[in-house]
């Protein structure tokens, strides 16, 4: 999941780096850089990436310092608070952000400034150019990362009490993503040469999220060059934007029920004197909850993911839920013994009582086919590009043929002679066999993490060898195709990577005689350890992009994402170990109620227990439902794929996100769905009213709204940690049953 053009929203970890998900191709193409340039500006930097999009910037001034301490101090600072608030968001509701625009501002402004005013000062003083800044924004990717498996699996095992304590198990944590962090890293550095060099022109991967970094980067120091201050300025607004949103946050504490949440239903309900049919509404989960980071987000997803997930909140939590406990399939549980509030339930329990195929609530019968069709969704979009599987094959094959060496090496370092002439898809390498990553550190590196990898597993999680390889296996695999997707549609398919990992681990370990228990660790384990891998290469893959375009040697940005993940692999793990320790129910799936709904845990969960349990403690109402949603599902993306092209194309904006409205189906409240759309809204109107406004600061805003939240939540975890909680120190005023 940058913020901007390339602001990443995971949906159960389906990635998409672009702004407006329902744009179509010619949209994806278009990349802006007014916001940091200029609008003269924009012209300029979008004519000379449109005239050859595989062609490097050669219009940049030389540097003679690139791989900088400051640049990577800045970086990874800028890492360190996206991983923080991704890990706030992911919890929240499965959606989280890349470091990429936001790591390319705020480098671009702290270093400029420092560069302006301390030109002599050693380490922070000196000109800094635009390959400094893309260093900068290496290292705040990778160190921004890994928080993924920290919203998915790592919960889903203890929710299965697989694991003991989070603080206990840190090392543990840390352990398991540092070596999947690093073989995607030394698995990524190769397939440079492949993804965006040898075959980037003939499959047509663009990789649209990095290109319009390196846009970004070169539009502002153009920019800067020519002494327009709308970097700056566009910088002020998304610090603005950071401080109302933490502040937000922070102040909430005080009055949960007055500052953040608004319970319509359940006000109405106390002026009635505690009657009336509207506390039904407030049952379901329908009120307002004023977060800055889902309105941010929303403002950058568009319109149509926006309403896609208010629609599922719609069907799944105004209908199919309701008509489930009117027809006694489903059950309710009442949530507090005063009698004014008999008539305030929760239909969102996953305890033991509420978790069977006889007795379930409506969330847990609406989980499954949120799920399923989830799966559905994400495995289907893979195979709707199987002309681009194809075509890289045949690359792959062809580049074989023609000699292992040049997927790892420059093309003047070849044994076999290359005929230039009969390349002409090809595309220039601007990197001098020098500026290489030396093929002896990534293949040694590689060998070395798979060896540290088994070990660590035997050991760590008593994981056979034999799982453990076949997890690096199809880690290696799934981030192949991770890297092919995300460079030519901007997806990178982490919900179809992990969800058939751990298919196919559960079917390989079948019959091995393990306990159910044994059987769902492994299959956490070797999903996330997958996931992990597959994640951190195609981010990386698609970093060497940006480098590509500005130049930037590969050697020195392959350090500062050496850097930059190795300080990610501590950074996720803490910050997963304070929340844990400031809200106990995120890892408790019998809790009664919790802050974070955490849909990517709940579906991690859910494929563990289906695919490991001999009979499926699921109600067969909802196993029809499941199989009816997941066709309908791969219907819409193929129907989407296949029939909206050419004079139709222009219907895929309109054609609802399955994916979206599956969502809804997982997360128990509609508050998410509807912050979401208002955000949608605002970015509608404003982009249509006054687009130059909206190009200058509108994703700067939502971006500083994101940012902000999360770090406030941080702060709100630190703070519950010393016992300071809306509980302790604030009013309930205005929540239903007296808690919010």
């Amino acid at each position: 999941m940058s913020f901007s053009s390339s602001m990443s929203t995971i949906v159960d970890g389906e990635r998409s780096q672009q702004p407006l998900l329902e744009e179509d191709d010619e949209e994806k193409q278009r990349f802006s850089s007014e916001s940091l340039a200029g609008e003269d500006n924009k012209a300029e930097v979008e004519n000379a990436y449109a005239k050859d999009p595989f062609r490097p910037f050669d219009d940049l001034p030389d540097e003679d310092r690139i791989l900088s301490i400051r640049a990577v101090v800045v970086g990874v600072l800028c890492g360190a608070l996206i991983n923080v608030s991704n890990l706030y968001l992911g919890l929240k509701s499965g959606f989280t952000a890349s470091a990429n625009i936001f790591g390319s501002i705020i480098g671009f402004t702290v270093l400029k400034n420092c560069a302006k005013h301390f030109p002599k000062v050693p380490i922070i003083g000196g000109t800094f150019g635009p390959r400094e800044n893309n260093i900068v924004q290496t290292a705040a990717t990778a160190s921004g990362g890994l928080s993924w498996v920290f919203i998915s699996a790592f919960p889903a095992m203890y929710q299965l009490n697989l694991l003991t304590d989070p603080l206990q198990d840190f090392w543990k944590l840390t352990l398991l993503s540092t070596v999947g962090a690093f073989l995607g890293l030394f698995f990524a550095t190769p397939l440079r040469k492949f993804f965006i060099i040898h075959a980037a022109r003939d499959l047509n991967l663009l990789f649209p999220s990095s290109s319009a970094t390196a846009i970004t980067i070169r539009g502002m120091h153009l920019a800067a060059e020519q002494g327009r201050s709308s970097a700056q300025s566009q910088m002020n607004f998304l610090a603005a934007a950071f401080v109302v949103a933490l502040i937000m946050r922070v102040i909430s504490q005080l009055a949960i029920g007055i500052f953040w949440d608004w319970h319509v239903f359940t006000w109405i309900f106390i002026w009635g004197g505690y009657h009336g049919p509207s506390i039904t509404l407030e049952n379901w989960g329908w009120f307002i909850e004023w977060t800055p980071a889902f309105i941010g987000s929303g403002m950058l997803v568009g319109l149509n993911v926006a309403l896609s997930f208010v629609g599922g909140s719609i069907l799944a939590w105004g209908i199919i839920g309701p008509l489930l406990v009117r027809s006694g399939i489903a059950f309710g549980d009442v949530v507090s013994s005063d009698p004014q509030w008999s008539a305030y339930i929760s239909y969102a329990s996953l305890s033991e009582e509420f978790a069977t195929s006889d007795h379930p609530s409506p969330r847990y019968w609406l989980l499954w086919p949120g799920v399923a069709c989830m799966i559905a969704v994400a495995l289907t979009e893979l195979a709707c590009q199987w002309r681009l599987f194809w075509k890289t094959g045949s690359a792959l094959y062809e580049g074989v043929r023609g000699g292992l060496g040049w997927t790892a090496l420059p093309e003047q370092e070849q044994d076999t002679p290359v005929d230039h002439d009969s390349k002409i898809d090809e595309v220039e390498d601007p990197a001098l066999p020098e500026d290489m990553v030396p093929t002896r550190i990534w293949l040694s590196g590689l060998i070395i993490m798979i060896v540290v990898t088994c070990l660590t597993m035997k050991i760590g999680f008593a994981m056979p060898i034999p799982e453990t390889l076949l997890a690096l296996l199809l880690s290696a695999i799934f981030a192949f195709l991770a890297i092919q997707a995300t460079g030519a549609t901007d997806i990178t398919p982490l919900t179809a990577a992990s969800k058939a990992s751990q298919i196919v681990l559960a079917t390989a370990t079948k019959g091995h005689g393990w306990t159910i228990t044994k059987a769902q660790s492994m299959n956490l384990l070797g999903g996330a350890l997958a996931a992990v891998g597959a994640g951190q290469a195609a981010d990386l893959t698609s970093d060497f992009r940006v480098g590509f375009l500005l130049r930037t040697p590969p050697k020195l940005q392959w350090s500062a994402q050496a850097i930059g993940t190795l300080c990610a692999c501590f950074i996720a793990p803490a910050t997963f170990v304070l929340f844990s320790t400031a809200y106990p129910c995120i890892n408790d799936a019998s809790a009664a109620s919790c802050p974070f709904q955490a849909p990517n845990v709940q579906a991690w969960r859910a494929v563990a227990v289906a695919m490991t349990n001999p009979t499926l403690p699921i109600p067969s109402s909802s196993v029809q439902f499941s199989i009816a949603f997941a066709a309908m599902g791969t219907l819409s993306v193929l129907m989407r794929s296949l029939f909206w092209k050419g004079r139709l194309e222009w219907m895929r904006a309109y054609h609802p996100s399955m994916m979206a409205m599956a969502m809804a189906f997982v997360i128990p409240a509609t508050i998410y769905s509807t912050a979401m759309a208002m955000g949608a809204l605002v970015a509608w109107t404003w982009s249509r009213k006054y687009p130059a406004s909206w190009e200058l600061y509108g994703h700067a805003i939502a971006a500083g709204l994101m940012a902000g939240e999360g770090i406030g939540g941080v702060i709100n975890a630190g703070l519950a940690t010393l016992g300071i909680s809306s509980e302790t120190i604030g009013t309930q005023v205005g929540c239903p049953g007296g808690v919010c």
